[in-house]
């Protein structure tokens, strides 16, 4: 069966689960919810999504509702009365947006989704990145959708994550992050599995360009942060920076340049774009910049709520004057839609190419009509060239794995001319005065439209 969704899109109806893995931007939600009413006969029926108002005081609404909505976020060890009442309410039909979220065996909303999904009649998975890195991620979607279909986890973790045995010491333990037989894995994915790329989909979208910024340290600086892949692995997970205080400083000594190229970007008053960034720290400072260039600007991380950034995503896409918007790579790459940015700029590198990409198709999505030019900030002499060719390391698994093609980040170095007059001054520091505007601005989440001119001005008074 199947049904035209609109002019540019066809869905083949399945009457078994499957994992609907069409790129980001491409519509693969609002197919979902047409395939779910073709259905509407069987349901009660569940949506679980990641930018949803999270709302615990309508868990007794679920026994009477057709149709239940709910996020990842209430997903909770302790939600024992909301875990009962989806075990209860015996969902019939059921789709999980964003399923690489199920990509851990131990996590918590994993493993309550996990028999939700099972005892449905009707499941669909969506993502444009069912593994963001590594075969190991798939296994719980499979799981899910076909159980046992893939073997058990040790028979997987061996043929196709190349597992073996590592010793800490005397601790035992299976290392199951490497990748093996995925030619095999891609055959087998394509029973339970649709994929659709953008050039299949979306052929008047225009091209993502991006864009390798390559940028000199200080050889002092640079000689320190030339550590151990060890060391620079422990820094790049630490999400506050607090590990100690060398670890500080050289991310420090990282973010002037940074901070100088965003003020570069910002010298063109007709440029809207993105700034995405791991670190509290790096947040902070390419906030600051922003404030600093005097512009209208808005900021998402962990801590603001999926209400309110449905409200800032609305004054990116709706203001003229807001013209940049930094972003967590983690908070706000999934889910949210930045097509009146026409550039987006990595401030630092993330350890998956499915978490880059997603944070790339912010922009790059259904609705733009110009050119995404997509910059990645590299910093020579330090292990950014090993993590980035981590990252191509990792594209060509997960390329293999679900396009049957070894791929990589196409990132040529852009003309060093247009940026090499920005200068290093010393590390950064992060302005106490400015802090202030974070706290009594940022972090309530602008609930009007308001003028940060005016802001800093009086600040600087």
């Amino acid at each position: 069966l199947i049904i035209p969704v609109d002019e540019s899109y066809h869905l083949t109806v399945h009457f078994s689960p499957s994992i609907d893995c069409i790129l980001e931007g491409l519509g693969k939600t609002i197919q979902a919810i047409a395939v779910s009413y073709h259905y509407k006969n069987e349901w009660p029926l569940l949506i679980v999504d990641i930018i949803v108002v999270q709302n615990k005081t309508d868990i007794w609404q679920i026994p009477k509702s057709k149709v239940t909505v709910l996020g990842y976020g209430l997903l909770t060890s302790d939600a024992h009365v909301l875990i009962d009442t989806l075990c209860k309410q015996k969902f019939k039909v059921v789709i999980i947006d964003e399923s690489h979220y199920m990509k851990s065996r131990n996590a918590v909303r994993s493993k309550i989704l996990l028999p939700i999904v099972q005892n449905a009649i009707r499941a669909v998975l969506l993502t444009g990145t069912p593994a963001l890195g590594r075969p190991e991620e798939l296994f719980m979607q499979l799981e899910a959708l076909c159980p046992k279909k893939f073997g058990t986890w040790t028979e997987y973790s061996k043929k196709y994550c190349n597992a073996y045995v590592r010793y800490f010491g005397k601790r035992r333990q299976w290392d199951c992050r490497g990748a093996s037989n995925l030619d095999e894995l891609h055959e087998l994915l394509s029973n339970v599995m649709i994929r659709r790329m953008k050039s299949e989909v979306l052929t008047q979208l225009p091209p993502k360009i991006r864009q390798r910024i390559p940028f000199d340290l200080p050889k002092n600086t640079a000689k320190e942060l030339n550590t151990s892949f060890e060391e620079w692995e422990k820094l790049m997970r630490a999400s506050n920076l607090d590990s100690t205080k060398d670890d500080f400083v050289q991310v420090m000594s990282l973010i002037t340049f940074q901070r100088d190229y965003i003020k570069m970007l910002l010298e063109n008053e007709e440029l809207k774009f993105l700034v995405f960034a791991h670190h509290l720290s790096m947040l902070q400072a390419c906030t600051e910049a922003v404030i600093e260039s005097k512009v209208r600007y808005i900021r998402i991380d962990g801590s603001v709520p999926s209400a309110e950034r449905i409200n800032l995503v609305n004054q990116f896409q709706k203001d003229p004057d807001t013209r940049v918007a930094v972003l967590s790579i983690q908070a706000a790459g999934q889910g949210l839609t930045f097509t009146a940015a026409t550039h987006v700029v990595f401030a630092e590198l993330y350890w998956d190419p499915g978490h880059i990409k997603q944070a790339e198709d912010r922009a790059h999505r259904i609705g733009q009509s110009n050119s995404v030019n997509i910059h990645y900030l590299i910093a020579n002499g330090t292990l950014d060239a090993v993590m980035w060719a981590m990252l191509n390391r990792k594209a060509k698994v997960t390329g293999t794995t679900l396009n049957g093609k070894k791929e990589k980040l196409q990132a040529p170095e852009g003309d060093k001319d247009k940026w090499n007059f920005l200068n290093f001054a010393e590390a950064w520091t992060p302005n106490e005065d400015l802090n202030e505007i974070k706290d009594k601005v940022l972090f309530t989440h602008v609930r009007i439209l308001i003028c940060l001119n005016t802001l800093v001005q009086g600040l600087l008074k």
